[in-house]
């Protein structure tokens, strides 16, 4: 990663990678906004790459869960790669539905949307070029935001 990327998307793949060390891995970066997810998730990859872990990016844009089933998840597992993909999209992601298929999951927020607490990790996009990791606890979260 270049000096101007934020540590965080390293910190986030060493996560990642500690927990998922090896083996076809599939981690969902979603949001309510499709690009902002498409753009995290790229600079994500980046980073995996950069850290020695072969990635594919995919976009779930288009595809119900049938068809990330049957277009990404099967034939990825299916090769066994010591590999990720980083599969970036909507709010569709993280639906109990769907979100059963990923390993690990980043939910980004940004300024006073509320978080999806069932991700993994949950980042705060409000400032892009500085992102910051966000806990789900309810102190964490912003006032404007109710249970």
């Amino acid at each position: 990663m270049s000096a101007e990327t934020p540590a965080i998307y390293d910190d986030l793949v060493r996560e990642f990678v500690h927990n998922y060390p090896r083996g076809a891995r599939l981690l969902a970066v979603a949001s309510i906004d499709a690009e902002r997810s498409r753009v995290f998730a790229a600079r994500l990859a980046e980073a995996l790459e950069t850290q020695g872990t072969a990635t594919r990016l995919v976009t779930a844009e288009g595809r119900n869960e049938a068809a990330l089933r049957a277009e990404v998840v099967e034939p990825f597992r299916s090769e066994r790669p010591d590999a990720t993909i980083v599969i970036s999209g909507d709010t569709a992601l993280l639906t109990p539905e769907i979100r059963g298929l990923w390993h690990h999951t980043l939910w980004l927020v940004a300024g006073d949307e509320r978080p999806y607490t069932a991700a993994s990790a949950i980042v705060d996009v409000t400032d892009p070029a500085h992102p910051t990791r966000r806990f789900a606890d309810f102190c964490a979260v912003p006032p404007s935001v109710k249970p």
